[in-house]
């Protein structure tokens, strides 16, 4: 169910019929939505239900065996849930953020003070400036993890996908990359993120209901109802008053709504 309520706004990410496999494995089937500039969308869904996929589909790291998907010829960066990083490798949290940078300068190219700029802009931004020195295996998860979206930020994208980037970090990370997600959507820039929480999900702009199909799509207040729930998450439900417990059996917690 794709609802019908986001008006004539541009749209920076078109999905039709996008349908991807992994071997025999039907990952996503027959997605169909579009996203409007400068909107934040959260991507939820059980285990297993292609949130992953969706991103990397957008990102074009994984293409389609259907459909089709369309960003309109805009940039389009992507934050990785997991970057695994060689403690025998030297790299600095300043190093890393800086490498968003090198697809412009090319190859063999030299930074100028506009990807200098933007590098800095993204340090501080993330609450890093303090630590670019510091080596990345030193850093604690949530440093880490801004580390990384300090990376996408970096990129000055259009498009800036994320997977579960809010996922087990401390209050300051959160409020960090919180805040920087609001300001990219201000300035036009299309953020979308997969979620296990619907706190998260309540708060962006769309919600995206997967199951391996589009279950439901657009406003929070929409999407996240019990019926598009049930039939998004099955049987996984407990109800306890008013409050509907997910209990997601590949997880390691129960998720409010």
């Amino acid at each position: 169910m794709v609802l019908d309520t986001i008006g004539a706004v541009t749209a920076t990410v078109r999905l039709d019929e996008l349908t991807v496999r992994y071997g025999d494995a039907l990952a996503l089937d027959r997605i169909t939505f579009e996203i409007p500039a400068g909107r934040s969308v959260a991507v939820i869904g059980p285990n297993g239900s292609g949130k992953s996929t969706l991103l990397k589909a957008i990102a074009g790291i994984v293409g389609p065996d259907g459909g089709s998907v369309d960003v309109g010829g805009q940039q389009v960066a992507i934050v990785l849930q997991s970057t695994e990083v060689d403690r025998h490798i030297p790299l600095s949290v300043r190093n890393a953020v800086t490498m968003a940078r090198f697809s412009s300068a090319g190859l063999f190219g030299r930074l100028d003070g506009r990807d200098r700029a933007a590098v800095g802009n993204a340090l501080r931004s993330l609450g890093l400036d303090g630590l670019a020195d510091r080596q990345i295996h030193r850093l604690s998860g949530g440093q880490r993890q801004r580390t990384f979206v300090a990376q996408g930020l970096a990129q000055q994208a259009d498009v800036l996908l994320l997977d579960e980037p809010l996922t087990g970090l401390d209050v300051v990370s959160q409020s960090l990359i919180g805040q920087v997600l609001d300001r990219l959507n201000e300035t036009g820039v299309t953020t979308i993120m997969t979620t296990h929480s619907f706190a998260e999900a309540e708060a962006c702009d769309l919600v995206a209901l997967l199951a391996t199909e589009v279950v439901a799509f657009g406003p929070p207040a929409a999407v996240l109802v019990e019926s598009n729930l049930r039939r998004g998450f099955g049987g996984r439900f407990v109800r306890i008053g008013e409050t509907l417990l997910v209990d997601d059996a590949n997880d390691d917690h129960a998720h409010a709504c």
